[in-house]
């Protein structure tokens, strides 16, 4: 909504969504700690990725339909990571596993592909190199030791990055466009969607990467649609449809025939 509504423009969302988080867990980390070492916890890897993913993130969204939007991201995640397994040969991936996938992107396919319209190749390549970019975020994170302090520090140098994108853009000569303003409201959102969905939501994502093997990692985001989906229902009074019933139910069958022993 933000960015659709115009209320702030993708590079500068993502700046401050990655300045938020940066800044809300740079105190939590200071709080326990005496010194700034956690800023060694990051990774080149793990910031850059999550600089593109989130710049990515926010132009793509601009002009693809969310469902679409969602479709190519996490559609795209789960090839990055199963290709990174089997680059890696760091597990065997079963023959279910790969049926449940397909089963569960099937499920993903029919939940949010109804009514979109063709995206622009452009955007189209945002997103996908977006949803690599969240792929190899991920995958950093199998190997964090302090993820609290990684994910800190991840986001403090992606906000630099992301920061640096920004006046770039700000400079360049708009394209026979105006410039998207930038709006009290949109700031308080991007600020909002830094500090508590993301900044907190990352952090528990890495705390516990390190128990899950890569496909069980990459499989596990598959359902984060279908959760949004219920949490509209329940939260906007959004409507329960027939469509939505069959889309969850391979989508939640999908991921539990590919974990089965």
């Amino acid at each position: 909504m933000t960015l659709a509504d115009a209320l702030i423009s993708a590079e500068a969302y993502a700046a401050i969504r990655l300045g938020g988080g940066a800044l809300a867990l740079s105190l939590m980390v200071s709080l326990s700690r005496q010194s700034f070492d956690w800023l060694a916890k990051g990774s080149v890897v793990g910031a850059v990725s999550l600089a593109v993913y989130a710049i990515g993130f926010s132009y793509g969204y601009l002009w693809i339909e969310a469902g679409l939007g969602a479709l190519l991201l996490f559609g795209v995640v789960q090839v990055t990571m199963f290709t990174a397994a089997l680059m890696a040969r760091q597990e065997a991936i079963s023959v279910s596993r790969w049926i449940g996938t397909g089963i569960a992107l099937t499920g993903l396919a029919l939940l949010l592909l109804p009514g979109s319209v063709a995206p622009s190749p452009l955007f189209a390549a945002m997103m996908v190199a977006s949803a690599i970019a969240w792929g190899f975020y991920t995958l950093a994170g199998k190997n964090a030791t302090s993820p609290l302090a990684s994910t800190a520090a991840n986001f403090v140098f992606a906000a630099i990055v992301s920061l640096v994108a920004w006046l770039i853009v700000a400079l360049l000569p708009a394209a026979g466009s105006a410039p998207t303003p930038m709006t009290a409201k949109g700031i308080a959102l991007a600020l909002t969607s830094g500090i508590v969905t993301s900044a907190m939501g990352y952090a528990l994502w890495y705390l516990i990467l390190p128990q899950l093997r890569t496909t069980t990692a990459a499989l596990a985001q598959v359902t984060v649609p279908v959760i949004t989906a219920v949490g509209g229902m329940i939260l906007l009074g959004e409507a329960l449809t027939l469509n939505f019933v069959i889309a969850a139910a391979l989508v939640l069958s999908g991921v539990a025939f590919s974990l089965r022993r």
